[in-house]
């Protein structure tokens, strides 16, 4: 049998797994009585951990939100990742969080066993990053806070917001989630005044206060918040957009078409429609190759001048075919 503070250890761990412990199987994992149990939950109480109770068929024992931020227990496996998850974010992944960052991990790290911390520094000194060609915006963690917890609260939330112009607006919205894309952050929400989905730089938001009445979540757009920034952020920034009949199952080109370079519009069981778009067109005509199936440009014009052209330049490259008998 262990002893108690070994089983103490041992209890805490097993209430830090999100699911309710029934008695009975607490004091078979720990080889003790009920009351033992009993005894052991009340002196992790005293503790300072918020251990909740239940009864019936579905009770048990529960570790609660406390006060305070109890002590946690963490196998190799979760020390690691959080470690290196730390790390990550001291360097800069959401700005804004580096020094805090860098506190939480200075004190996990003074506390790793010597095997995990080997593990950790050997992952950190053979590991590199491409740094990223452009600096990252100033993200403020206190306004993404702000923001998430309006999601989850489903308040309406005003805020100042600065376009891509630098223009100033007051915007009232009823906010859907945050999505965060490479070193940027966005707030999909449904603009009320437009009464329409918008996407919002997290880093051009100046949240106000307070939040305002609650309200009743709207499916998200296209049933994908995440692809509906993908979307929207890419065809912002494209200089050319092209509209492409493809000869082919919508399914079939849904498979080879990144939600950020294209969406697909089904005509019939044969046939769609590809909205896609690129900076250049021979970026454009280089994903229309790519897709390896017959289609047709609709616009713009000078797409079509560039394919004419380039199958022009193909035709011209490759000798005329051997159509002799080779009897």
């Amino acid at each position: 049998m262990l002893d108690t503070s070994a089983r103490l250890l041992r209890l805490l761990s097993l209430l830090q797994t999100p699911r309710a412990w029934p008695g009975s199987e607490l004091a078979e994992r720990l080889g003790v009585s009920g009351r033992t149990v009993r005894n052991d939950v009340e002196r992790l109480r005293e503790l300072g951990y918020p251990v909740d109770a239940a009864r019936g068929s579905t009770g048990g024992y529960r570790l609660g939100a406390g006060a305070a931020m109890p002590p946690l227990l963490l196998d190799d496996e979760e020390a690691v990742a959080v470690t290196l998850a730390l790390r990550t974010a001291a360097q800069g992944a959401v700005p804004g969080t580096e020094e805090t960052s860098l506190r939480a991990l200075a004190k996990l790290e003074q506390v790793l066993p010597s095997r995990l911390r080997r593990r950790v520094r050997t992952l950190q000194a053979y590991t590199l990053a491409v740094p990223d060609d452009r600096p990252a915006p100033t993200l403020s963690a206190d306004v993404l806070t702000t923001l998430v917890s309006a999601c989850r609260d489903r308040e309406r939330l005003r805020f100042d917001y600065l376009d891509h112009t630098g223009s100033a607006t007051r915007r009232v919205v009823e906010p859907y989630r945050a999505v965060n894309w490479g070193r940027r952050w966005y707030l999909v929400a449904w603009d009320v005044e437009r009464e329409d989905w918008r996407t919002f730089r997290v880093d051009r938001i100046q949240p106000r206060t307070p939040t305002g009445p609650r309200f009743t979540p709207r499916e998200p757009p296209g049933g994908d918040a995440a692809a509906y920034v993908a979307r929207g952020v890419s065809a912002a920034a494209w200089r050319h957009h092209a509209r492409v009949t493809v000869h082919a199952p919508a399914a079939a080109v849904a498979e080879r078409i990144n939600p950020a370079v294209g969406t697909v519009e089904a005509l019939d069981t044969d046939t769609c429609v590809l909205i896609t778009g690129a900076d250049t067109l021979q970026t454009l005509a280089t994903y229309l190759g790519m897709l390896d199936f017959d289609f047709e440009v609709t616009e713009p014009a000078e797409l079509l001048t560039h394919l004419r052209r380039l199958a022009d330049r193909y035709a011209r490259s490759t000798p005329p075919a051997d159509t002799r008998d080779p009897a």
